[in-house]
This record gives structure tokens, C-alpha cells and sequence, in this order.
């Protein structure tokens, strides 16, 4: 894709996915990425930083004798997605109108 992702767009993405369940780091990822032309080195920093603002919150559950570490969306991330949506849906259609010829129709 020609265009590209601001931060604010991929936080977006990451507590959209996360609204519908908690998701371990590299399955969150490839969702991501089957969408969303980023790296997993570029959505960890990411995680980490909504998790710094309080938007997610982590836990681990051992799989394989290992742990996976588990991402959940916060009151805090439910209520900044909601803002995130309704800001989408303005922008997407400003683009639209202008993309798609309306504003000078």
C-alpha cells in the first residue's frame, strides 16, 4: 500500500483487535500485519507504550513450558477506541469526499 500508518492509526488497530479478546504478542502481530504493511520490531514499542498509558495490560500463561505473554484492553483503551472510532469515521469520510470528487461536486 502507497500510504502510511500514523501511530495514532495503529494504536487504533492493536485496541480494535484486542477489544474482541485477549491475544498473546505474536499472534496480535500477524493480525496486524495481514491488514497492515508494519514490522513486528514496530508494533511492540507499540504495545509497550499503551500499556504505559494504561490503554492495555499484560499477564502470562505458560503454553509449552513456556510463557506467552497476553495483551487485554483496558476501560481506559475501550474508551480511547470509542474516540478512535468516531475520529475514523470523520476522517474517512473528509477523505472520501475528497478522493472521491464530492467536495467539489
Amino acid at each position: 500500500m502507497a500510504f502510511q500508518i500514523s501511530s495514532a492509526l495503529l494504536d487504533a488497530c492493536v485496541l480494535s483487535v484486542l477489544s474482541r479478546s485477549d491475544v498473546y504478542g505474536y499472534e496480535l502481530t500477524q493480525r496486524i500485519m495481514t491488514v497492515v504493511s508494519v514490522s513486528e520490531s514496530t508494533l511492540y514499542p507499540v504495545l509497550r507504550r499503551l500499556q504505559k498509558d494504561a490503554l492495555v495490560t499484560t499477564y502470562d500463561m505458560p503454553f509449552n513450558g513456556r510463557n506467552r505473554r497476553y495483551y487485554s484492553i483496558t476501560a481506559e483503551g475501550r474508551d480511547k477506541l470509542y474516540e478512535y472510532r468516531k475520529d475514523w469515521e470523520q476522517y474517512k469520510q473528509n477523505i472520501d469526499n475528497i478522493l472521491g470528487g464530492y467536495l467539489y461536486d
